[in-house]
């Protein structure tokens, strides 16, 4: 059978193929075609498709660059627990092999070894301080792939929400965010869902008991990402009790591990590029 095109799956992707093999990304494809019309030869053509796979860094790290073109989410790289000296490597391999990099749990140290790391021409670097995340990129982000709302409880879950802000927003989402509106004042909280009515997807932050995520989640219309964050003390503290209460919920929502501010972001990005992509169909 003839592999079917389409650009509908994963909207975060390329036009991909459909064929027995699974997914195929536009690159590949482009690169097949000109093998076939004579343009690259086989050498340099096997050399691309491996190149393709994994990007290593001596016995370091294995990267894989292609993920966003496979799965719509890109690959971060974790600088918690990274030797200061190998991360500005990891990430400059990333980087020429993907275009960008998002780099999470980023210290001081990590900082400043990134700062002085030769970058290439063309590169810009943006420090969130509160996410404590650098994002490298040497081409323009994505645009116009849906909306994403994100809340915060308390003034000490927004590092958290943060990190799910950078992420969604590397991803090419419209990002909406308002902070401090847990329920301990629930009437802050109906404005900020007046101003997010729109969005396509929404991460509620939210530590000590984590009620915020099931409230909000009853009371509007897309689909809800319960982030909960290690804020809180005393029976339940490091975010068990908001973790719990968010697992428990009558409301329907999703629940994502304590402080993973990366995989909420990412899951409310692709919910909402996939919205998106079925409005243009319309």
């Amino acid at each position: 059978m003839h592999p079917t095109y389409f650009a509908g799956i994963n909207p975060l992707c390329s036009r991909v193929s459909m064929g027995c093999c699974g997914i195929v990304p536009e690159s590949l494809i482009e690169l097949l075609q000109r093998f076939r019309c004579g343009e690259v030869g086989l050498d340099e053509a096997v050399a691309r498709i491996r190149a393709q796979r994994i990007s290593a860094v001596g016995d370091l790290a294995k990267l894989d660059v292609c993920r966003a073109e496979r799965i719509g989410i890109p690959e971060a790289v974790l600088a918690e627990g990274k030797d200061k000296a190998d991360l500005p490597a990891i990430c400059l391999a990333h980087l020429e092999g993907a275009g960008s990099v998002i780099v999470t749990r980023v210290s001081e140290e990590h900082l400043a070894a990134l700062q002085s790391a030769a970058l290439p021409e063309g590169c810009r670097m943006e420090h969130n301080r509160r996410a404590r995340t650098v994002v490298l990129r040497s081409r323009e982000r994505p645009a116009g792939r849906g909306r994403v709302g994100i809340l915060a409880a308390g003034t000490a879950d927004i590092p958290v929400a943060e990190e799910a802000r950078v992420v969604a927003e590397e991803m090419g989402a419209a990002v909406l965010c308002e902070y401090d509106v847990g329920v301990a004042g629930i009437h802050r909280l109906f404005p900020c869902l007046e101003r997010m009515a729109d969005v396509d997807a929404m991460v509620v932050a939210a530590g000590r008991e984590g009620t915020l995520p099931a409230v909000v989640a009853g009371l509007v219309g897309c689909p809800v990402i319960g982030l909960p964050v290690s804020t809180g003390y005393g029976l339940g503290g490091g975010g068990l009790a908001a973790l719990y209460s968010m697992l428990q919920s009558c409301s329907v929502i999703t629940v994502v591990n304590v402080d993973a501010g990366f995989v909420a972001g990412a899951f409310a990005a692709r919910i909402a590029a996939q919205k998106a992509y079925r409005k243009m169909e319309i």
